[in-house]
């Protein structure tokens, strides 16, 4: 069993290094076959169609983020009685981690997908959107956290902040893809940091 699970994690990764490198279109299973060393009756045991692979790509992905989110902010938010000092913690160690990964970023599955979302099904857009939805929520429960004991400075609308935490991680990805300077992911982190500092007058 543990065989078949290894397996199943070895395509997920192959095809994520690829889409992440030339986009879900541009990823046939033909080469995800091939690079596994797999038959196609072994592709298709794991996954029923391309939508279904996509669906446990991003599952997975999220699933990843999350426990990395989780890590950074629980051990935050243990060193820190105060939301807000336990919030600039966790920006600061998520961007002190960013800044070590040699490459930088791999990239994002949820934008990548943003862009080809014509070639999902229902599911796989709706999962998309339950992603980023989840990433308001997280953000928005520290943020409420915060506003309990810190008056912002600014008339600020908690859901647009809290999206706006989401938009410069992910958006920093890009850039930092774009630019192919891994550095202008842990530079915006550390940007945002300063924002809530001086919004909440930390």
């Amino acid at each position: 069993m543990a065989k078949v699970a290894s397996k199943r994690e070895r395509i997920l990764e192959i095809a994520e290094t690829n889409i992440l490198a030339k986009g879900f279109g541009a990823t046939s299973i033909e080469e995800i076959i091939v690079e596994a060393g797999i038959t196609k009756g072994g592709f298709f045991y794991h996954f029923s169609d391309k939508n279904a692979l996509a669906r446990a790509l991003l599952q997975r992905y999220l699933d990843n983020e999350d426990a990395l989110l989780d890590e950074v902010f629980k051990d935050a938010t243990a060193a820190n009685a105060d939301p807000l000092q336990a919030l600039l913690a966790g920006l600061n160690t998520l961007a002190d981690l960013m800044a070590d990964l040699p490459t930088g970023h791999p990239g994002c599955l949820v934008a990548t997908y943003c862009y080809s979302e014509r070639i999902f099904d229902t599911t796989v857009r709706e999962l998309n959107r339950e992603a980023v939805l989840r990433w308001r929520a997280r953000f928005r429960a520290m943020l409420d956290r915060v506003v309990a004991r810190h008056r912002p400075r600014d008339a600020v609308d908690l859901d647009a902040l809290a999206d706006m935490i989401t938009t410069i991680l992910e958006g920093g990805i890009v850039l930092s893809k774009a630019m192919a300077q891994p550095d202008v992911l842990p530079q915006q982190i550390r940007l945002l940091r300063s924002y809530m500092k001086l919004l909440f007058g930390g």
